[in-house]
């Protein structure tokens, strides 16, 4: 018999699938989007080293609200009620309308053209669940700082989709002449004599300096797809 933590990730993932999103069931069951990929993924908690598993109480509150009978988030599904074999994390990113995207830090967004096809699990800070219609290249940025207030705080997530060409007005992450990335909103200027487009990486918070692509170097990673925050 398999271990009850994995029984519940799961009948979690049916239920991601039953509503339609990860989104769409945080907001039946009352719960963050960030709770949900914990449970999801078994994530590590940082204090005290252990994953991060559904308790009992909880089951039973999921049951509760999405009008499941008690008991049901403990029974093991039937194999062909699940979306592939097994009980790994990897069936939840198999799961219909819905992807695993690995959660990573600005040094590798900066170098994510050279390493996105090398790049494993285990170089993943954290994973979160996402839509499946974002490219495989898609990755999660956490936002630092205050260069992006008050739109994007320090904390909230941005998932980057590198397949999707930025429009003005658009959120991207960028890579601006070091090994770093920036996240900044996007705005083109003029096209140079070479055919070349010039544009700026413009902060929100106007105590921060435009970036411009005719003055220093800067290269486009991707595209905000998705901005989420987290609620305590």
């Amino acid at each position: 018999m398999q271990p009850i933590d994995v029984t519940r990730r799961e009948n979690l993932g049916r239920l991601i699938k039953e509503a339609g999103s990860q989104a769409a069931l945080s907001e039946v069951i009352g719960k963050a989007p960030a709770q949900i990929s914990q449970w999801l993924n078994a994530s590590t908690n940082s204090k005290t080293g252990k994953p991060r598993v559904m308790s009992n109480a909880i089951a039973r509150e999921i049951e509760i609200k999405t009008d499941k009978p008690e008991g049901w988030m403990d029974q093991p599904a039937s194999r062909d009620e699940l979306s592939t074999p097994g009980g790994s994390n990897a069936e939840f990113a198999a799961l219909a309308g819905v992807r695993r995207v690995p959660v990573i830090s600005y040094i590798q967004a900066g170098l994510w053209t050279e390493i996105a096809g090398d790049f494993q699990p285990s170089d993943a800070h954290d994973w979160l669940i996402t839509s499946d219609k974002h490219s495989k290249d898609t990755f999660v940025l956490t936002i630092r700082g205050n260069s992006m207030e008050p739109d994007f705080k320090e904390g909230d997530v941005v998932i980057i989709d590198p397949s999707v060409k930025p429009r003005p007005g658009s959120f991207v992450a960028a890579k601006n002449g070091r090994e770093e990335a920036t996240f900044k909103k996007y705005r083109p200027r003029s096209i140079d004599v070479l055919g070349n487009e010039v544009f700026e990486l413009v902060p929100l918070n106007e105590d921060y300096p435009t970036m411009r692509s005719d003055e220093q170097p800067i290269e486009i990673i991707g595209t905000m797809v998705e901005h989420r925050r987290f609620f305590k």
